[in-house]
Protein backbone atom coordinates (compact mmCIF):
# COMPACT_ATOMS: atom_id res chain seq x y z
CA UNK A 1 0.00 0.00 0.00
CA UNK A 2 1.25 3.47 -0.73
CA UNK A 3 2.14 5.63 2.34
CA UNK A 4 1.34 8.97 1.25
CA UNK A 5 -0.10 10.75 -2.08
CA UNK A 6 2.66 11.19 -4.44
CA UNK A 7 1.59 14.57 -5.83
CA UNK A 8 2.12 17.46 -3.48
CA UNK A 9 -1.32 19.65 -5.08
CA UNK A 10 -3.45 16.90 -4.16
CA UNK A 11 -5.63 17.81 -1.35
CA UNK A 12 -6.64 14.45 0.57
CA UNK A 13 -9.84 13.52 2.72
CA UNK A 14 -11.12 10.37 5.07
CA UNK A 15 -12.72 7.96 2.98
CA UNK A 16 -13.38 5.56 5.86
CA UNK A 17 -11.71 2.86 8.11
CA UNK A 18 -12.07 -0.44 6.59
CA UNK A 19 -10.42 -3.62 7.57
CA UNK A 20 -6.59 -4.50 6.12
CA UNK A 21 -8.35 -6.96 3.55
CA UNK A 22 -11.10 -4.69 2.56
CA UNK A 23 -8.61 -1.49 2.44
CA UNK A 24 -6.24 -3.63 0.35
CA UNK A 25 -9.01 -4.47 -2.63
CA UNK A 26 -9.90 -0.87 -2.39
CA UNK A 27 -6.85 0.15 -3.14
CA UNK A 28 -6.45 -1.86 -5.96
CA UNK A 29 -9.24 -1.01 -7.30
CA UNK A 30 -8.69 3.14 -6.62
CA UNK A 31 -5.21 2.63 -8.32
CA UNK A 32 -6.88 1.06 -11.24
CA UNK A 33 -9.17 4.43 -11.83
CA UNK A 34 -6.25 6.58 -11.09
CA UNK A 35 -7.56 8.22 -7.74
CA UNK A 36 -4.67 9.81 -5.61
CA UNK A 37 -4.74 7.51 -2.21
CA UNK A 38 -2.62 6.84 1.09
CA UNK A 39 -3.42 5.04 4.18
CA UNK A 40 -2.75 5.26 8.30
CA UNK A 41 -2.51 1.88 10.31
CA UNK A 42 -2.79 2.05 13.81
CA UNK A 43 0.62 1.97 15.74
CA UNK A 44 1.26 -0.84 17.77
CA UNK A 45 0.20 0.81 20.94
CA UNK A 46 -3.26 2.52 19.16
CA UNK A 47 -4.32 -1.10 17.93
CA UNK A 48 -5.51 -2.00 21.36
CA UNK A 49 -8.28 0.67 20.65
CA UNK A 50 -8.65 1.54 17.20
CA UNK A 51 -9.02 -1.22 14.55
CA UNK A 52 -8.58 -1.28 10.90
CA UNK A 53 -7.27 0.84 8.54
CA UNK A 54 -8.23 4.30 7.18
CA UNK A 55 -7.98 5.14 3.71
CA UNK A 56 -7.30 8.56 2.67
CA UNK A 57 -8.61 9.77 -0.99
CA UNK A 58 -8.13 13.00 -3.63
CA UNK A 59 -10.17 15.13 -2.15
CA UNK A 60 -11.97 16.16 -6.24
CA UNK A 61 -12.57 12.21 -6.35
CA UNK A 62 -13.86 11.33 -3.29
CA UNK A 63 -17.63 10.79 -4.81
CA UNK A 64 -15.87 8.44 -7.14
CA UNK A 65 -13.81 6.90 -4.36
CA UNK A 66 -17.24 6.79 -2.59
CA UNK A 67 -18.36 4.37 -5.26
CA UNK A 68 -15.58 1.77 -5.39
CA UNK A 69 -15.81 1.64 -1.93
CA UNK A 70 -19.40 0.61 -1.81
CA UNK A 71 -18.90 -1.65 -4.64
CA UNK A 72 -16.06 -3.51 -3.21
CA UNK A 73 -17.61 -4.30 0.55
CA UNK A 74 -21.01 -5.22 -1.32
CA UNK A 75 -18.49 -7.88 -3.31
CA UNK A 76 -16.55 -9.39 -0.18
CA UNK A 77 -19.60 -8.93 2.07
CA UNK A 78 -22.53 -10.34 -0.14
CA UNK A 79 -25.86 -9.33 1.28
CA UNK A 80 -24.45 -5.74 2.32
CA UNK A 81 -24.94 -3.59 -0.61
CA UNK A 82 -27.92 -1.60 -2.02
CA UNK A 83 -30.39 -3.04 -3.47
Amino acid sequence: MRRMPTDPNVTTVHLGQFSRETANEIAGELEAAGIVWWYKQPGWLSSLWEFGVRLFVDRDRLDDAREIARRVIAEMEPGTGED
